[in-house]
């Protein structure tokens, strides 16, 4: 066994947790944008380095022996140390110059972001900026980002929040549908034309369950989970849908209908950072951006 965990080389560990978490060596790679062979030599000279071995063969790549559970669980407390400190780090930084990396939605990335960034970068061009659109949530604390844009409330740990605002969301349809099916002037004359659904989620069948209108999957003839191409599949002309009203009232190519007669649901937008990256200066100011353009957009 290894005499000093002070011998190893933190890039070991960091390799074989990521091959813990991925569960084959191509996996870990392509996490670490390594190239595989590397992650092999790293596990190998690990294995030399702590005299066990840590993985063996299964049916879809590498499982952990008893004893690669029991290193993965304090590497696990190490990366999490080593985190941590990086951001008390970083959150002393006391100049806006270095990058801050936003993640949010697929929808919220592609439709919303873009136009703040824009006047964010004009004002603040020492700051760069990376947007990871996605519709998973980021771990902030192992700084997959630095500032999340949510529409549900966080409860990660170690977080802070803050609730920006509700955005109302309509339901919309492409101009050249209707001029094709003509518009509804009551609900439910909406039930006889073609509403673009989701395949696996249930969200609009309850929502429009909500709203009286019993359907069922089969309701829908054209069905999308992917939220950003269920929207372009409504502005293409397929059928209704619904949207958020910052992106749906924008886009000339649609419509709002049924106002007054329907009462969906807002989407609340909250923003999350790490606590410690809170007093970071170039954070802060992303985050004070954010805050204001957001709230501006909704009418806040």
């Amino acid at each position: 066994m290894v005499k000093d965990v002070g011998e190893l080389d933190w890039s070991l560990l960091q390799s074989f947790s990521a091959v813990v978490d991925a569960g084959s060596l191509s996996g870990a790679a392509r996490a670490l944008a390594q190239s595989q062979p590397t992650i092999g030599r790293h596990i190998k000279a690990l294995e030399a380095a702590l005299g066990v071995g840590l993985f063996t063969r299964a049916p879809r790549g590498l499982a952990p022996t008893s004893a690669g559970l029991e290193i993965a669980e304090m590497a696990r407390e190490m990366q999490s140390a080593a985190n941590r400190l990086r951001l008390i780090a970083d959150g002393k930084a006391d100049d806006l110059n270095g990058t801050v990396r936003i993640t949010a939605s697929v929808v919220t990335s592609h439709y919303v972001l873009p136009s703040i960034i824009a006047d964010m970068r004009q004002a603040m061009p020492e700051i760069q900026i990376e947007l990871v659109p996605s519709d998973t949530t980021e771990n902030l604390i192992f700084r997959e980002a630095d500032i999340a844009v949510r529409m549900y409330r966080p409860t990660q740990l170690d977080v802070i929040t803050k609730h920006v605002g509700d955005q109302p969301t309509a339901v919309y349809a492409a101009k050249s549908y209707l001029d094709r099916m003509g518009r509804p002037k009551m609900l439910k004359d909406a039930t006889n034309l073609d509403f673009v659904g989701f395949d696996k989620s249930d969200l609009i069948i309850r929502v429009m369950a909500d709203l009286g209108i019993k359907t069922t999957r089969d309701f829908f003839s054209l069905r999308c989970d992917q939220q950003a191409v269920h929207w372009e599949l409504v502005r293409a002309g397929c059928g209704l849908g619904g949207a958020q009203t910052i992106v749906g009232d924008a886009d000339p190519l649609v419509e709002r209908l049924l106002d007054g007669q329907i009462q969906m649901q807002s989407l609340p937008i909250w923003l999350t950072a790490p606590q410690a990256l809170h007093t970071n200066l170039r954070i802060r100011a992303v985050w004070d951006y954010l805050s204001n353009a957001l709230a501006k957009q909704i009418g806040i």
